[in-house]
Order: C-alpha cells, then structure tokens, then sequence
C-alpha cells in the first residue's frame, strides 16, 4: 500500500508523528492547496516518440554545486504505461505514451549538485487492500478505541488477533488487531482500523519481528512469500516523496508564470526553486521531502520499512530512474534523451547504474529485511526501440550476474529481479535468458494512451478481461512470475495535466500531435469526467465494474496511484480515475477485491510455474550459447562500437552502503550483505574528459585515453555464487 494508503478518514487531516504510524507522508504532502511546500504524489506518462510541443524535456542540465553523486536522497516518484495497441493491450506503446508520462514514488541517488539519477519506486504488496488505521479524533477516548471490535489488543499489551487465520501474538510485543490502540513516539493514539482479521505488531525488543500479519487470509511476514500460489494486490506509492505536476499540481502551479524557465517536470522545477531565492530556493524541496539531503532522506525509506514491518505488508522496490535516462521521459529524472545503453556515454551510465543496483541488493538481502522486499525492480521503462533488444538482453545477463554474486543463487537467497516489458509484447520475453535465477517480468497495462473510446461506459466493462487476461496468464506460463506493475481506471486521458503540464487530452480533441480517435464531446469534452462530485452511483458502478475486470485480468497488480494532491487552482483532484483513495471514499474503487475473483470467467488459466521459474533446480546455470550471445559489454551501443565508448573504472572509493535504522536491539549486520564484496564503486578514469551523461546521443566519441589510465576499463564480474537449495 502506499504511505498513506492506511488512513481510513476522509479528509486526511492527521497531523505530525501520527502519519508516520499511519503510513501518512508528512502533512504538507496532503492536499495543501496553497502552501509552497506542498507535498504531493508524483507520476508521469509517456510514449517512445514524443510529440511536438508536448512537456518536452529540460535543455540544458543545471550545473552541479558538488562533486560525484555518492549521497543518497529521498524522493518518490512513480510514472504511467500506456496501451500498445486501440483499443487495449498487454502493455503500454511507447509511441502512445507522450513526455507528459507518469511516475513514481522516488529514491534519489543525487550529487551534491542534486540532480537526480536514480529513482526508486516503492510500490507496497498488499494481498488485499484493507482500511487499517483511523486517527483517533477528539470524540473517541482511550476506553472507547482499545480493544473495539472484537478482540483487539490495546498497544500495551499482547492480546490475541480476532481471526483465528491471524499470526500468532508474540509475548510481550506491542501489538493488536482491529480496534486498537496505536501510540506513536511522540504520545500521539490513533485506532487501527481493520475489519479483515489483520495484526500490527511493533515490539521494541525485536525491531526486526517479522510477526506482523496484514490481514487474516494473507501470510504474516515470516512466512515466505510464495508466487506459485500467493497472489500480489498493491498499491503504488504514488509519488509520495517526488514531485510531479500530475499528482502534486500545486507544487507546480506556483511557477506557470515563470516566464525563464518552462517547468514540466522535477529537473525544471528544480531549477525554478533554485531562482526562487526569496521563498527559500531549492530549500523547498528539503522542506517537500521532508529532508532531501543526504542521509535524512534515506530515514524516510528506513521509515517506510518500518511501517510496512509494523503493518505486514511486503514492500516492491523498484529502481525507477537510470544515470543518463533509459527512456527520455520525465519520469525517468531528466527528460529528453535516452543516455543509458544508447549514445556515447551509454556504457559509462550503465556502469553507474549497477553500483546502485549493487548497493540496494546489498542492503535489502540482510535478514532483516529480506522477507520485508522480496521483490526488486531492477530498471523501470526502459526504451527497448532506443536501445536495442540485443544490448538491453547483454545488460540484463550481466546484472543477473552481478546482484547474483550478492545474493547466492537459489530460492530464498535474495529478491526475485524485475525488468520492465521496455514496451514490448509480453511475448516477447518468453522463455527470456533460459537458466535465469528468479527474473520476473513488469508490464504497465493502461486503456488511456491510445485512440479513445467514445462507446458507453457500461459496455466497456470486460474490456480488461478481453485484452489483458490471456496475456498476462500466458506469460505467467512462458516467462514465469508476471506481474502489472501499473494500472488505472482511466479508460480515457482525461484528467489534470495527465498528458504533462499545459498539454491537453485526446478525448477532448485538444492534445498537439494526436489525430487519432477522440471522445467526440468537444474541448469540454473531459469537464464530466474530472468533476468527480457530480459523478451519480451510476457511473461509480461502472468504475467499479472496470476495477473489478482488471484485477482479475491482471491477477498480480499494482494500482497507479493511491493519492492525487489537489490543485491550488480548483482546491481539488483533477485526476480522479488515478486515485486509489479517493475511489475508495467515493465508492467507484472495491474496498476488497477479493470481489474480483472470477469476474473474467476463468478462461485460459495461467499455468503452474515451474520449480526453473522459482529458483529451483537449473537456476542460474546459463549454456554457452546464452552467455556468447549475450556478451558484456555488448557489441555494439547506440550504434557505436562499445569497444571505442569511454567507460568508468572500479578503482574509485569504496561504494557507499546504506545506515540501518537505529534501534535499541544489537544490530549486526551494517547495510551489506556480503562480505565479499569489496569492488570500489566506478568513478571516471583519471585524465580523462567525458561528455555530458545527459546529453551525449550525439557527442563526438573522445579520443582514447594516454598512459596506465586506459579509457576503456571493463568490469570483471565472477560467476555467481552456487547456493545450495533449501532442504
């Protein structure tokens, strides 16, 4: 679920340490209509190709204020998939996807000049979507609230959870079930409020308990997680420390008059705040991230664990950006050009890359966490047609190998590894890299980002079963654990800067570039469909009916996104077909979804997965043939010879590893995982000039470099490890 995905009140008015129980970012993230340091989701869309004068991408990078990014910052940020294909489609057509793309929730790995270059995406797994908490308002009393509904434990005591299905109570931990009383650092209660049979559990003697259950038919966390029959219901969240002009409007709004710099996206916006002297400069970002410097944001994922811990829910890390951008979309950090594994620097960013690949691997493997993140996005988007399928499959050969040699091979060493589809059909990647150990296969299936569909809403209700089910259950069979990583209820591209900032919509006729198919309603066209209060139960059942067809079509699903920030315009979502939650308080999304179960009838089922597919025997064994066709570093990149591509070196400092939380317990491990990892991180080879990582597709290759300090310095990466399997 996503920060605040918990909060059972309407208005989402909880205040200080009270949303950092409640999974709530701070309280400026929330719908601030006004205020500068506004807090908000952030996501985007995109497409491969885009179009004339549509939220084109930065021109020029903002000059660093410091040396080589080491530091690692927090954001989040999140983005959007487009259909391939009118009407619907497995996956999302880069062509149809626009600048104006979606994104999401971000970890920044950013230089002191704070550009971004890393994003990670924190979508959070949730077997099924539960109201868990509601602050604890001036009308209820401690009397009142602990041990309401049956059963519940008050926070000071054990207790027992009212399912018989839930985990069982540790002695002596804080914990509790439905009706609860939660107490958060500073003395603030709120009650937890879950109907279906969940625990929370936050035990100050064991800070690493994995005993907390979400609800009662879901697995507690010390119980593995189990793809062949455990099923993923999520929600993303949704830009919770990165903003984006889609989800948080008015953190933007403030600078549409700006007439020096054309903000779009985080990197303009950036560069607004940093002429933005009188209302704090780029300090408004620290204020919006609460803490985006340095160590301080790092807390804010450490937090994040910890409530996700507290709450039993499983955590989906994706790595959401790559140094350079694997796709141009603004969503990916910086907009424009595609720079990793394409143009000059290509290969020097790849390398890059996999350091912070490294470093996440090395931190989310620990025992203490691996049950927590059993899931690791490893490049979200990347832009297949760009970059080219052969080089794209030599990366994601080496990677394996790479985060590999970290984990151990098997089930049960290490997170299963996820790759976006890169805007390919799903059929693409059957039977992908045979041998692998434990890939999974991310697809963004969306209805929005192609020709509209003007017909009645009511008969549009099995278009998800119809165009996704089949799909998705045949790459579950060919490829293994498929999962959509987003989705929406957004059947058409209405909505509030969905498209990008100023850019208009398809349905309404009014978005430069498109000539396809539109609502036929005219350039008000999309007023009905974004003025969410006049919507009559009608229409929020055939919302619902379409929510209910894609879960069961998609089967393991994210949803794109749980929380729209209002406009400081309107003062209110302007995109209401993305909102998780306000669905929820409007009643057009299922507050179960166990509801979905059935809806597409159940034709052609998915097949069993493979003891291959879940690490089991022959995993991480590749032939010959697989490694020879797939070498690294690749023949060629962007259509140059990877062999003249300048590249980094590993000789630099040692790589950074991320703190662990502080806790009263003994902590042994210190943010790595293996030992045996000692490889500096890649920093660029002394006496040598590279161009702009960001701006290099068409730079001129520089010439070789002179002395012991050779250009062209390859990683030697050892096979992986031989771990045995589980008895």
């Amino acid at each position: 679920m996503p920060s605040d995905a918990l909060d059972d009140t309407p208005n989402h008015e909880a205040e200080g340490a009270h949303e950092l129980d409640t999974l709530q970012p701070p309280a400026g993230f929330r719908d601030s209509v006004g205020d500068r340091s506004s807090y908000a989701t952030g996501q985007s869309f995109g497409s491969s190709t885009p179009l004339p004068g549509l939220n084109l991408p930065y021109q020029e990078p903002p000059t660093p204020v410091g040396p080589q990014e080491s530091a690692v910052l927090l954001a989040a940020k999140e983005e959007r998939t487009a259909a391939a294909s009118p009407p619907i489609v497995d996956h999302e057509d880069p062509a149809a996807r626009e600048d104006g793309r979606k994104k999401r929730p971000w970890i920044l790995i950013a230089g002191a000049g704070l550009l971004i270059l890393a994003i990670i995406i924190i979508a959070v797994i949730v077997p099924v979507y539960f109201k868990v908490i509601k602050p604890h308002n001036s009308s209820a009393s401690s009397s009142d609230t602990a041990g309401k509904g049956g059963g519940g434990s008050s926070s000071g005591g054990g207790g027992s959870s009212t399912s018989s299905g839930a985990a069982p109570i540790p002695t002596g931990a804080i914990t509790g079930g439905q009706g609860s009383l939660i107490t958060t650092d500073d003395g603030t209660t709120f009650t937890y409020m879950n109907p279906f049979g969940g625990i929370w559990v936050s035990d100050p003697n064991d800070p690493y308990s994995y005993n907390a259950q979400a609800q009662s038919w879901s697995k507690p966390l010390n119980q593995s997680w189990d793809w062949t029959v455990d099923k993923v219901k999520g929600v993303n969240l949704g830009g919770w420390l990165v903003p984006e002009p889609f989800i948080v409007p008015a953190l933007f709004e403030q600078y549409m008059n700006d007439s020096s710099i054309d903000v779009k996206d985080e990197w303009s916006l950036s560069q607004a705040m940093a002429n933005d002297t009188a209302n704090g400069g780029l300090n408004q970002l620290e204020t919006h991230y609460k803490t985006f410097i340095v160590s301080v944001s790092w807390t804010y994922i450490l937090k994040a664990f910890q409530w996700a811990r507290k709450y039993g829910l499983r955590i989906n890390l994706d790595l959401h950006t790559m140094p350079g951008s694997q796709n141009g979309y603004n969503h990916s950090g910086k907009g424009g050009q595609v720079d990793w594994l394409n143009g000059v620097m290509g290969l020097a960013n790849a390398q890059r890359g996999l350091d912070y690949m490294r470093v996440f691997v090395e931190f989310i493997t620990q025992p203490e966490f691996a049950n927590l993140v059993p899931h690791f996005g490893v490049v979200n988007e990347p832009l297949v047609t760009t970059i080219g399928m052969d080089t794209i499959s030599s990366f994601y050969l080496h990677m394996h190998d790479v985060l590999r040699n970290i984990t151990g091979i098997g089930a049960g060493h290490g997170p299963y590894l996820s790759f976006h589809d890169g805007f390919q059909p799903l059929s693409t990647w059957a039977g992908f890299l045979p041998g692998n150990d434990r890939m999974a296969l991310d697809s963004h299936p969306y209805m929005c980002f192609v020709d509209q569909d003007p017909s009645p809403i009511s008969s549009q209700h099995t278009k998800p079963c119809d165009y996704w089910a089949d799909n998705f259950n045949t790459s579950w069979t060919k490829f293994g654990v498929t999962t959509a990583g987003e989705w929406s209820l957004a059947i058409n591209d209405c909505g509030y800067w969905v498209n990008g900032v100023g850019a208009g919509s398809r349905w309404a006729g009014t978005l430069s570039g498109f000539s396809g198919t539109t609502g036929g309603d005219g350039a008000s066209g999309c007023d009905t469909w974004n003025d969410w209060q006049t919507w009559d139960d009608t229409r929020k059942a055939d919302l619902q009916a379409i929510a209910l067809a894609s879960m069961d079509a998609l089967q393991n699903w994210f949803f794109w996104t749980w929380r729209i920030g209002n406009s400081s315009v309107t003062g209110t979502v302007g995109a209401p077909l993305w909102s998780y939650s306000l669905g929820l308080e409007q009643g057009y999304m299922p507050a179960d979804p166990r509801a979905a179960v059935g809806v597409c009838g159940g034709g052609s089922p998915a097949g069993a997965l493979t003891p291959l597919q879940t690490g089991g025997a022959g995993a991480g064994d590749f032939s010959a043939s697989v490694r020879n066709a797939n070498p690294w570093p690749p023949t060629n990149i962007g259509g140059n010879a990877a062999s003249d591509l300048p590249t980094y070196t590993q000789t630099g400092l040692p790589i950074p590893t991320l703190a662990m939380p502080s806790v009263s317990a003994t902590v042994t491990d210190k943010g790595w995982f293996d030992a045996a990892d000692t490889t500096p991180m890649f920093t660029p080879v002394a006496g040598c000039t590279y161009p702009d990582a960001w701006n290099a597709v068409d730079a001129s290759v520089p010439p070789a470099c002179s002395g012991t300090a050779q250009r062209r310095v390859r990683n030697v990466i050892p096979m992986p490890k031989r771990t045995a399997l589980p008895a």
